[in-house]
């Protein structure tokens, strides 16, 4: 049966606040218990398991980056919209460090398909379009993207900048210049599918 006041949202909620604190993957269903001031058990009448309860942090995560991302777009183009879209996705992952591990989870086909995944991808590409890039350039242009933003941010919040006088926020403006660059410049000839 399940407890009065405890549901899968809340649940999704407090593990996401827990992936916050003390790192997406250490977050279990005992600690979510403790958390709730229950017996793990009677969690299980919400998650199947502990991967069940990391889909669900994935997806919130997924969905709330999606929400972010979308309101810094909004009325953007070029590199105004480049830079919007990197700083969404930078402030995300270092205020919720967690949440932003969960968002790179590994989720099957079927969950990626019914989840804020395909948000990321259409604004992704809504955003290339104004460099106009073709495919397959525009795959690629999302992968260096994705890599880009996802090893800047993972350096960042693991302390691996604060070695030199420059700050990690004159870096990052350069990288975004660079990029943006880049993106007005792709090298279209010849590319194999």
């Amino acid at each position: 049966m399940a407890r009065a006041g405890v549901t899968v949202e809340r649940l999704a909620v407090a593990a996401a606040e827990l992936a916050d604190e003390v790192g997406f993957e250490k977050v279990t269903v005992a600690m979510l218990a403790r958390r709730f001031g229950v017996r793990d058990a009677s969690l299980y009448s919400h998650v199947r398991n502990a991967h069940d309860l990391r889909v669900r942090v994935a997806l919130l995560a997924l969905a709330e980056l999606a929400d972010h991302v979308a309101t810094a777009l909004a009325g953007r183009a070029g590199k105004d919209a480049l830079v919007a879209f990197a700083n969404a996705h930078r402030d995300y992952a270092l205020r919720h460090p967690g949440r932003y591990a969960a968002a790179q989870f590994d989720l099957d086909d079927d969950t990626i398909a019914t989840s804020a995944a395909i948000r990321h991808s259409e604004m992704t590409r809504a955003l290339l379009r104004g460099y106009h890039l073709p495919e397959p350039a525009q795959t690629d242009a999302i992968r260096l993207l994705h890599s880009t933003f996802h090893g800047y941010v993972t350096l960042e919040s693991t302390g691996r900048f604060r070695h030199t006088a420059r700050t990690p926020d004159a870096s990052w403006s350069a990288t975004l210049d660079a990029l943006d660059a880049l993106l007005t410049h792709w090298p279209h000839a010849n590319q194999p599918t």
